[in-house]
């Protein structure tokens, strides 16, 4: 074991860790002001259900043993007989736990990007049981899946690569809810009322977050202090400044005006687009992934909420979802044997890009059908969605009995 690696991934994990209450802010600022209580908590109480979740159960069916390569053991459960000087199987550089906690804010912030595509309808009982049962049903058997030893999409099966989470988190977040918000339904008043961000610096606080946490995310993936790591770092950086600026200049083509709200999310498509490459592509890859995604999720937000009229409220979908189905295909594209061992089709290897293909429509359908059950399995405990007068009043009095400004009583 390493101790230099061992200190950089435990910062690594720490900054993952802080892309959840980062998330929190950005979906907080983006929402309703009646409802930036709702929209926080539902990022904050992941930390504590995720971690128990995680200790008991989640690390072992991710990381522990094989099943069909779908879904790992319980030889691990509540980190049961692994000693303190234990090396982790996945990486002898390692203490077992540092790999364990590193792994474990994955299992956090993932989650929680769902809860933006429900923002401002879904009870918080059914949300809290909803998450719980999904973390079983869909994360950590595809955690398994795609990074698990004997996993069915990962090296020893299918050949997808997936550097940091583009199938694991992204794909399946986005997805997931995409499809609850379908079965939730819209917002009260959606196709008539004006979509109004309450708290601009907010938003900018939670991309800050989000960025300065993803540098740990994607370079902590190397699961050591070396080149690789850098390479992800800069990667990483590059193709995130790529997508705000190509975000931006969307806004002035089209509005005549660059729009902060807008340069932010360009940040966060940008980040998403480069989580399954980041390890795998060239410096200059890294800058064309990140500048074509501005446009591709940027329309791909406009089909939805505007043509299909989908109320993916705070755009999980639209960001998460097609940002990480897009670094994925591009993964396949541009990955460098030089780099870090794969070869795309840029690189003369065909077999890597439909690898890609079927690896993400592997997570696509893991995520559709593990979330419908999810949704009936919710539903035998308690409805989904809160009453209309409850929508009308604001999920921070209804749900949490909290305002977050007492000295405004409007329902804005």
């Amino acid at each position: 074991m390493n101790t230099g690696d061992t200190a950089f991934v435990l910062v690594s994990a720490a900054l993952v860790f802080i892309m959840t209450p980062g998330l929190a802010f950005f979906y907080g600022g983006l929402g309703r002001r009646k409802n930036v209580i709702n929209n926080m908590m539902a990022s904050v109480f992941i930390l504590g259900l995720g971690i128990v979740l995680w200790f008991a159960f989640g690390y072992s069916l991710s990381f522990s043993g094989n099943s069909f390569g779908v879904i790992g053991g319980l030889s691990d459960v509540f980190l049961a007989g692994q000693g303190l000087d234990a090396p982790s199987p996945y990486a002898e550089n390692l203490p077992f736990l540092v790999f364990v906690i590193f792994q474990m804010m994955f299992a956090l912030i993932t989650p929680a990007i769902i809860t933006g595509a429900v923002a401002g309808r879904m009870k918080f009982k059914a949300l809290f049981i909803f998450i719980a049962v999904w973390s079983f049903l869909v994360y950590y058997p595809l955690a398994h899946m795609v990074w698990g030893s004997g996993g069915l999409l990962g090296a020893d099966g299918l050949g997808s690569i997936d550097f940091a989470g583009g199938n694991v988190v992204h794909i399946s977040s986005g997805v997931s809810g995409l499809v609850l918000c379908l079965l939730l339904g819209k917002r009260q008043g959606y196709e008539h009322t004006s979509y109004r961000i309450h708290n601009v610096p907010f938003v900018v606080l939670g991309m800050a977050l989000l960025w300065f946490g993803w540098f740990g995310f994607n370079a902590g993936s190397a699961l050591g202090a070396n080149a690789l790591a850098g390479h992800a770092f800069m990667t990483t950086a590059l193709a995130t400044a790529a997508g705000l600026l190509s975000w931006m200049l969307i806004d002035v083509v089209r509005k005549r005006k660059p729009n902060l709200i807008s340069s932010c999310t360009g940040v966060v498509v940008g980040l998403v687009a480069i989580t399954p490459g980041a390890g795998f592509v060239p410096v200059w890859a890294a800058f064309i992934i990140g500048l074509s995604a501005g446009p591709v999720c940027y329309y791909g937000i406009i089909l939805i909420k505007q043509k299909l009229k989908i109320d993916d409220a705070l755009d999980a979908f639209g960001c998460h979802g097609i940002g990480g189905i897009w670094g994925g295909l591009m993964t396949g594209v541009f990955a460098d044997p030089s780099i870090n061992g794969a070869s795309g089709l840029w690189f003369g290897n065909p077999s890597q890009f439909f690898a890609q293909i079927g690896g993400i429509l592997a997570s696509i359908a893991i995520a559709v059908v593990g979330t419908i059950i999810c949704v009936y399995v919710t539903k035998a405990f308690t409805e989904l969605r809160v009453s209309r007068r409850d929508e009308l009043v604001g999920l921070d009095a209804s749900q949490h009995g909290e305002n977050a400004y007492p000295s405004f009583n409007g329902l804005d």
